[in-house]
């Protein structure tokens, strides 16, 4: 029986880096793991969405949207949620070699 890596399973089913599908997939799964890490930290804080809300200035199905899908927000709401978590925000940029055609 043959094994595969989970880098060849993603490369055969999502497409292989660089790819629109994969760059798509690659950024939907940071955005989830954003909205994941704001539901988490909230519930460890012992908050309400509501009550996040307040802090922040929106609504609690604003906290709720967010924590489902991240993908539509500004990095400063990002940043905001995050403070009135009382949390570090750290980015990271990496650059990948380029080159121009």
């Amino acid at each position: 029986m043959k094994t595969y890596t989970l880098d060849q399973v993603t490369d055969e089913i999502v497409g292989k880096i660089g790819t629109p599908n994969r760059d798509q997939f690659e950024y939907d799964l940071q955005m989830d793991s954003i909205g994941n890490a704001i539901k988490q930290t909230r519930k460890e804080r012992n908050l309400t969405q509501e009550e996040l809300g307040k802090l922040i200035g929106v609504q609690k199905a604003q906290i709720s949207k967010l924590e489902k899908n991240a993908g539509n927000v500004t990095l400063e709401t990002v940043i905001k949620v995050f403070t009135a978590l009382k949390a570090k925000v750290k980015f990271q940029i990496e650059l990948t070699d380029y080159q121009s055609a």
